[in-house]
């Protein structure tokens, strides 16, 4: 069922509200007034999209508002994830998220928050390489995600990161070497922002996607 205006509005204003609540303004070193200055002129590109309601199970969302790294570092957003009472942690070595590039051929909006729409998790993915998973993204005339992407949705939908189908974020690399960063749960249960490499299947990761960008 698609989502209708009012529905869509209400989950805009729900995904504001829990930024708002996990302090990105002070994250970003911005009074609350001016993070939503970014914030807002997105509302209006709302009767822009035509999404189906969020279905977990099969990880299906319609949008997510994403923060760009340039307002807030990547591993800080990722601390501010919370998943069962337990916060993110990223372990990236030998890397930052600095060092990771959005690849080419993939558009992302010139703005310091945007929207990301149509989502898909990757179920029919798993357990295909990473490299693989690209070609059937790009059959499906769907994007590969960026770590900022991957970090929006979990920030959004804890429990959309699930054991059985963790997701990797094929559309950021490093540009020296084959690893691809993922997020997973670990050992202690804690969202984890890591990486793989870009030839290894997994059984329990697949590889997320999207229609569409909108800044």
């Amino acid at each position: 069922m698609y989502l209708s205006p009012s529905e869509l509005t209400n989950e805009f204003d729900r995904q504001i509200n829990n930024l708002l609540q996990k302090k990105y303004p002070d994250t970003a070193n911005l009074s609350q007034d001016a993070f939503l200055k970014y914030i807002e002129p997105l509302r209006l590109k709302l009767s822009d999209i035509s999404v189906h309601e969020k279905d977990l199970n099969k990880g299906k969302l319609p949008f997510v508002i994403v923060v760009s790294n340039e307002l807030i570092p990547s591993e800080k957003m990722m601390m501010l994830v919370e998943r069962e009472s337990r916060n993110g942690v990223t372990i990236l070595r030998p890397h930052t998220s600095k060092n990771f590039k959005t690849i080419v051929g993939v558009s992302i909006p010139d703005k310091n928050i945007y929207l990301l729409v149509d989502i898909d998790r990757g179920k029919e993915n798993i357990n295909l390489p990473p490299n693989e998973a690209m070609k059937l993204i790009a059959k499906e005339q769907r994007s590969p995600l960026t770590i900022d992407e991957g970090i929006a949705i979990v920030t959004q939908y804890p429990q959309f990161l699930m054991k059985n189908n963790c997701y990797s974020l094929l559309a950021s690399r490093t540009g020296t070497d084959q690893r691809v960063p993922a997020i997973w749960i670990n050992s202690k249960k804690e969202p984890n922002l890591g990486w793989c490499w870009d030839g290894n299947p997994h059984t329990w990761l697949g590889s997320a996607s999207c229609v569409m960008r909108i800044g």
